[in-house]
């Protein structure tokens, strides 16, 4: 039988395990689960298969699999410190040169490319003409890296871009949610954003367009912040069961 110094220092490892696994969206997510009286299993529910089992394994390992509040204290560390210092920056789409300002189809590019856990992503108007089409493609089948995509559920009716089927299956295994009706109303998607590794967001005017990468005037924010990019994320999740459903 472990001592209670070896069982302190068990637990000790499995919270610094679970805090190098979870991002802050995610532990925040499974602690408020955990403390409305869900069980671990259903708790986790929320993140990546491949997380599910890896979460079961440290917390059965360390004796914590029925000891909900405390796992719930531990995820509440991981996710305040999930933090970092803000940086700013703009990024604007202009006719030819004229902007000065990064770029904001290239800043987005990179970004997707760039990531190396996960890419949540919304718009209204999603176009094969947009960088955005191929670039999203390419993370969707990364090992590693998971990716939602936010829709117009009508943006493109009348044939005037991918239906959300074709996007969904352009985009798999990636998950593509479109809006669904809300009290018997269509709900519009206007909301653009991009939020990589939950850590930085790209907040935009732009559609995913070549029209709009390239022609408009068009002005972004990029923004390093864990925080804001936890928390989008987070209250986009919360949304989900009553404005979005999966496209398959």
């Amino acid at each position: 039988m472990a001592s209670s110094t070896e069982v302190a220092q068990l637990r000790a490892h499995a919270f610094r395990e679970l805090g190098a696994l979870l991002s802050g969206t995610e532990a925040g997510l499974v602690a408020s689960a955990l403390e409305e009286g869900l069980s671990l299993t259903s708790a986790i529910g929320i993140i990546d298969q491949a997380k599910k089992a890896r979460v079961m394994a440290i917390t059965s390992a360390a004796d914590l699999t029925f000891e909900s509040a405390l796992i719930a204290a531990a995820l509440r560390g991981v996710e305040g410190a999930h933090s970092t210092s803000r940086a700013v920056s703009t990024v604007w789409t202009m006719p030819g040169h004229v902007a000065q300002a990064g770029g904001l189809t290239t800043s987005l590019i990179a970004l997707v490319e760039a990531a190396r856990q996960s890419v949540v992503c919304s718009t209204f108007n999603f176009q094969k003409t947009s960088g955005m089409w191929e670039a999203l493609r390419g993370v969707a089948a990364r090992p590693g890296v998971s990716l939602r995509v936010y829709i117009d559920a009508e943006a493109n009716a009348g044939g005037v871009g991918p239906t959300s089927s074709e996007t969904a299956e352009w985009l798999a295994p990636g998950h593509v949610l479109q809006t669904r009706l809300f009290e018997g109303k269509a709900v519009r998607n206007h909301a653009k954003f991009l939020s990589v590794d939950h850590r930085f967001v790209v907040i935009t005017s732009a559609n995913f367009s070549w029209s709009a990468e390239y022609g408009n005037v068009e002005l972004g924010v990029r923004i390093d912040d864990v925080r804001l990019a936890e928390r989008i994320e987070r209250e986009l999740l919360r949304a989900e069961s009553h404005i979005y459903e999966r496209v398959s």
